[in-house]
């Protein structure tokens, strides 16, 4: 009978082993995500405290602000870490990111406020939000190749939801958890003065995987049969974005930016819009991001087990037609709801989330099948987080362009239209790539005319 730790390289790691690495990357992002995760989870607290603003929509505004700069800095951190990745191994990497994700979350937790220290405290705060994108463009580097390079063909597309997606909405339902333990502790106004310090503070366990990784997990086997272990050949960044791989490039890109865009405006959005825009008591908003990020793990799961038998492109295709309309009729269903229709509000977020984090659970393994082992970690990595740098731009944008906080479910639907069509047209413009994960020389590979069969990749 088949197993999803077994695996057709040369070297292949033991089950146990195979069971490791799957489980670093998928806690690895989740717990990464966590940290990340948190700032929307405190968006109120932190505007008053460290963004203090003449009006509701401008602090909430600064806070994205910040949330973006972090996210912009995730290529750089991407294209850094990736590059030790491919020729260092993906497990090393991995231990030193992720350690570094965790200590400057919880440093956030430190930072002075405005009323004591004035613009220091932003400015701290900022600063620290840079080094985490740092950290968190590596962490995408190491857990978006470890895991599907240790295991089976069979299973890559099950790993790639589980790992993107499925690590998402696990990262958001520990923030929830913790939002909700936090908040019982620190009811009310202590939460404002106090409880979102703590908050921070437990980005320290994600900090402590790393020593999870460090004892348990082994080198990913394809890595190493690939001829780069133990080499310190440099490929140049170039090679990702210039000659023949332009377009793939591009494409990759925009594939990401699409589904990070529908992730952001949604679940992304969704503790803002339950806190601010349809406010909702705290109890129940945590239960309802609670819940719909176990959603998330249902959705990314089956949407890339789906790819594994109709292939990544359709999948893609399907679900990104499908959301065109769905996503903004729910978010505009969410909104006429109305604070006191909780039970119906928490139905509709959980929809929310499952239709837009489908979305993305193939786009990971999509993008490992269009680079060779030597770029993979880069290719991947910096594809990944440029895209969804773009698409975590998006609610800082609703925001601005949102003049009260009525106006912001209107400005979220044009949005969502937008992102979905991004990425149907890229989805579109991209070959069927299963299968090629295993074929060394992939990037070399001529693109084929008809796109809907198996291919190495267009490179």
């Amino acid at each position: 009978m088949s197993s999803p730790f077994t695996t057709p390289v040369s070297k292949s790691p033991s089950a146990r082993s195979a069971r490791a690495a799957a489980f670093a990357s998928v806690a690895g992002w989740s717990f990464d995500l966590f940290d990340l995760f948190l700032l929307l989870y405190v968006a109120g607290p932190v505007g008053k405290m460290i963004f203090p603003a003449t009006s509701p929509t401008l602090s909430i505004a600064a806070v994205f602000g910040s949330f973006a700069v972090s996210i912009v800095m995730r290529p750089a951190g991407a294209a850094i870490f990736g590059e030790l990745a491919d020729r260092k191994g993906r497990k090393n990497i991995m231990v030193f990111v992720m350690a570094g994700v965790g200590i400057s979350t919880a440093a956030m937790g430190l930072v002075p406020t405005y009323a004591a220290i004035g613009a220091a405290s932003p400015i701290i705060f900022l600063a620290l939000r840079i080094i985490q994108g740092l950290f968190v463009g590596g962490v995408t580097a190491t857990t978006h190749t470890l895991g599907t390079e240790s295991i089976g063909a069979r299973w890559r597309g099950l790993m790639s939801g589980l790992i993107g997606g499925g690590g998402a909405g696990i990262g958001a339902a520990l923030a929830s958890l913790d939002y909700i333990v936090i908040n019982r502790f620190f009811p009310g106004a202590a939460f404002g003065e106090w409880g979102w310090r703590v908050l921070f503070f437990t980005g320290l366990l994600g900090a402590a995987l790393s020593l999870f990784v460090l004892r348990n997990v082994e080198e990913s086997p394809m890595w190493q049969s690939g001829g780069s272990a133990g080499s310190a050949k440099r490929v140049p960044f170039r090679e990702l974005i210039a000659g023949p791989r332009r377009k793939v490039f591009a494409i990759n890109v925009a594939v990401a930016a699409g589904a990070g865009a529908q992730y952001y405006l949604t679940s992304g959005f969704m503790p803002t819009l339950l806190g601010e825009v349809v406010p909702v008591e705290p109890a129940a908003r945590g239960a309802i991001l609670l819940a719909s990020s176990l959603i998330v793990v249902i959705a990314a799961v089956a949407a890339g087990e789906l790819s594994e038998h109709i292939g990544r492109r359709r999948t893609m295709l399907a679900i990104g037609c499908l959301n065109v309309i769905a996503l903004p009729a729910v978010l505009w269903a969410i909104a006429a709801t109305g604070a006191d229709g909780v039970s119906l509000i928490a139905l509709l977020c959980m929809l929310l989330a499952f239709l837009a984090n489908a979305a993305y659970a193939p786009v990971m393994i999509f993008l490992n099948e269009r680079y060779p082992t030597a770029l993979r970690s880069r290719g991947t990595a910096v594809c990944w987080n440029v895209g969804f740098m773009l698409g975590g731009l998006t609610p800082t944008f609703v925001n601005l362009l949102s003049p009260e906080l009525s106006d912001v479910p209107s400005r979220l639907m044009v949005f969502l239209v937008v992102a979905c069509l991004v990425f149907v047209v890229a989805a579109l413009a991209s070959p069927e790539t299963r299968g090629a994960l295993d074929r060394r020389d992939c990037a070399a590979a001529p693109v084929p005319t008809d796109r809907t069969t198996t291919v190495e990749a267009d490179g």
